[in-house]
């Protein structure tokens, strides 16, 4: 923000702990979610995610912990958080025996909003959904991906500013996948909504999120944005391309650490000049490179950074090399 105000994070967590007879779920995690962002929590099968989302959104207690969602207390004020706040979980609220627009309607009864209102909502909701040639079909008729937008368009009758999305695009074929990615970004951009989300997919958090941390054993094990997670990991380095073996072998020598990649490196030709440097993919690092490369005349013909995947990070922080669905507990 430029106005110079502090703003309260829209979610604060502080040693928050959740625990089922001996079972430690959630280990005094700390979390803050600043407002008009997009915050990811990823985790192994079992690490507690779903189980935050729960405590989060009032659906749950805690055991322990101060935590403010919407500014509110979550213990002292939580019929003021369930006013501030939106679910869209594992499993869709949709009722497949009414119409889109009913099920919208319904939703508007249920937040006790005047006819009136509920119906032109209803209207821009399809319209902003792309539901408006299926608003007065059953829902049963709906294919997977429209019953997920009709799902997060009743998420947005109550007009909340902190919307919980727990694996939103679960069972969704990728095209579907991304349809609901633009709309949750279009949820922030438009409504100025905060978004919490879970996901079982990597590639979402990265397309996603701000900001991610990764959930293990019920211990917050990272934090930071996507491109931060993945300087924590080896494996990142500096390609450079050179336009003949001579520059290769210059640029070899002056870079110690540095290897010519070959036909066995991916997306590398046997008669690629390219040379891979140990790098964190930081600014700094590609700075120290290149200086080091003008110092000894050596000229570059193409360049690019790669760092470590999410995949990567996942792995090497919580031993896991899949992210299996986790249960609903």
């Amino acid at each position: 923000m430029t106005n110079g105000h502090h703003r309260a994070p829209a979610i604060s967590a502080l040693g928050l702990r959740k625990s089922y007879g001996e079972h430690t779920v959630l280990d005094g995690i700390d979390l803050t979610v600043p407002e008009g962002t997009i915050f990811s929590l990823l985790g192994p099968n079992g690490a507690g995610k779903t189980t935050t989302v729960q405590i989060l959104s009032t659906l749950i207690s805690c055991d322990g912990g101060e935590v403010r969602v919407g500014g509110y207390d979550l213990i002292n004020q939580r019929r003021e958080v369930r006013k501030t706040i939106g679910v869209t979980g594992q499993f869709s609220a949709v009722d497949e025996l009414l119409t889109g627009r009913e099920n919208l309607h319904l939703m508007g009864d249920l937040h006790h909003l005047p006819r009136s209102r509920t119906r032109r909502l209803a209207a821009d909701l399809l319209e902003r959904f792309d539901l408006v040639d299926a608003g007065d079909k059953l829902a049963s008729t709906y294919s997977g991906g429209m019953v997920r937008r009709l799902d997060l368009a009743m998420t947005l009758v109550g007009d909340p500013r902190v919307i919980f999305l727990d694996e939103p695009t679960t069972g969704l074929d990728p095209r579907s996948r991304r349809v609901i990615w633009d709309i949750i970004r279009g949820l922030v951009r438009d409504y100025s909504v905060t978004v919490f989300l879970t996901t079982q997919y990597l590639e979402e958090a990265d397309q996603l999120a701000d900001r991610i941390a990764v959930l293990d054993h019920g211990r917050l094990v990272a934090e930071g944005t996507s491109a931060q997670l993945k300087r924590l990991v080896p494996g990142g380095h500096i390609r450079l391309e050179f336009a003949d073996r001579a520059a290769l072998a210059a640029a070899s020598a002056a870079l110690g650490t540095a290897r010519v990649l070959n036909e066995e490196d991916d997306d590398v030709n046997a008669d690629d000049l390219t040379l891979a440097v140990p790098s964190d993919g930081g600014v700094k690092s590609l700075r120290a490179v290149l200086d080091r490369l003008d110092y000894e005349r050596i000229e570059v013909a193409g360049l690019s950074v790669h760092t470590p995947n999410l995949d990567d990070v996942f792995l090497t922080l919580t031993g896991n090399t899949t992210m299996d669905k986790e249960m609903a507990r």
